[in-house]
């Protein structure tokens, strides 16, 4: 699975359903957007590995959101088109596309187009990432085989699921991560679990942070979800 997501872009749920069972099924981490607006922001938040970027989306269409992102990232960008138009293809490879889809598409081409960019642009593996034994951000460690967080070198007595939420924000700092992906990291066996839940683990993992000196452990991105803050110590 990469290290980073990929964002789905477009405004047909039935393709958008298509395209991450895909995804889910080759073990990509992904989220979705429905609109040019959506897609810009989640962008902002999530820092993509890849982005599959529909031509046809209302109001902004994909060509006008490649413009707005190409001013500020080099994201990794394959198009979808419903219409095999030359010229689409085109325009949207000079403003800086790496790839280009024909709706209707076959969900394993696809698949392979996406792994053969994120091979080109050299995207490392979560099984890579995560193999690192230590954890570390600003004041805060975090050691996978024996199980121990320490923030200043106090040891913080966190629980299983804690230890795990933490594990996945440690393992990439600047992601936003929805409820949904700390599910994912946290609970193997894929139970159900509510957003309260979730809500209450984060409240514990930093109440005992702070009680050790970090206040500023993780940050919360209203409407999405949490990311990791700057681990600093506790002022005073």
């Amino acid at each position: 699975m990469p290290s980073k997501t990929i964002l789905v872009v477009d405004d047909d749920p039935n393709i958008r359903e298509v395209i991450c069972f895909a995804l889910q099924k080759a073990s990509y981490a992904f989220e979705t957007a429905a609109d040019g607006k959506e897609a810009i922001d989640k962008t902002s938040l999530l820092d993509p590995a890849l982005i599959v970027l529909d031509i046809g989306l209302p109001e902004m269409d994909g060509l006008e959101v490649c413009r707005h992102l190409r001013r500020s990232t080099d994201v990794p960008i394959l198009f979808l088109s419903a219409r095999d138009d030359e010229i689409d293809r085109i325009v949207g490879l000079e403003l800086g596309a790496d790839d280009y889809v024909t709706k209707p598409f076959s969900p394993r081409e696809l698949i392979a187009r996406v792994g053969a960019i994120l091979k080109r642009y050299g995207v490392t593996t979560q099984e890579t990432e995560l193999s690192e034994t230590s954890l570390s951000h600003g004041i805060v460690l975090l050691e996978k085989d024996q199980r121990l967080v320490t923030v200043s070198e106090a040891n913080v007595g966190l629980t299983a699921i804690e230890f795990d939420i933490l594990a996945a924000l440690l393992s990439r700092p600047k992601i936003v991560f929805t409820r949904e992906r700390i599910l994912e990291s946290a609970y193997k066996d894929n139970i159900h679990v509510s957003d309260r839940t979730i809500d209450s683990h984060i409240r514990n993992i930093r109440a005992k942070l702070n009680d050790a000196g970090c206040s500023d452990a993780i940050e919360t991105v209203h409407g999405v979800g949490f990311r990791l803050g700057n681990c600093s110590a506790r002022p005073g």
